[in-house]
């Protein structure tokens, strides 16, 4: 595979409006992301930014499905800064997303745990073309660090 094509990762992200945020630092005893050769492989960021979780409270009670959609694209930032350190701050290097996993704190039998981790997929499709296309999994989950509403994991390619 060769790298996703470059107009500019970050300035696509410019374009959609929003920029990296500085990466989180873990909430516990793991690194943000780790490396066996070209795989990135990102550990799962909750929807903070600046130390703040903004997207709280469980889905189908607290939260509404477009709200909890902007928590995925919160966390799917999160993890670009994280890939983005992994890529040495050349995020065109990518070149390929292989998976993205997400949590979704929602009430029991909630049925649109998959369209709430859109928020993170969609993104990473406008910012990497056909390259940012993943398999996935949405999981609905009983909690998440801090009362997130969503977490977000996933595996990357790079050059």
């Amino acid at each position: 595979m060769s790298p996703a094509a470059s107009s500019g990762v970050l300035e696509r992200l410019t374009a959609l409006g929003l920029s990296l945020p500085v990466p989180p630092t873990p909430r516990g005893a793991f690194k943000l992301f780790s490396r066996a050769g070209n795989l990135v492989f990102l550990a799962g960021q909750i929807c903070e930014r600046d130390g703040e979780v903004p997207y709280t409270g469980r889905l189908g009670e607290d939260i509404d499905l477009d709200v909890a959609r902007k928590a995925a694209e919160l966390c799917a930032l999160n993890l670009l800064a994280s890939l983005n350190e992994a890529c040495e701050g050349d995020l065109d290097r990518v070149v390929a997303c292989h998976r993205l996993g997400g949590f979704v704190y929602a009430v029991p039998g909630y049925a649109f745990v998959p369209k709430v981790v859109d928020g993170a997929s969609e993104l990473i499709h406008a910012l990497f073309g056909e390259a940012g296309r993943h398999a996935r999994t949405a999981v609905g989950v009983a909690t998440l660090p801090a009362g997130a509403t969503v977490e977000v994991e996933g595996i990357f390619e790079i050059a």
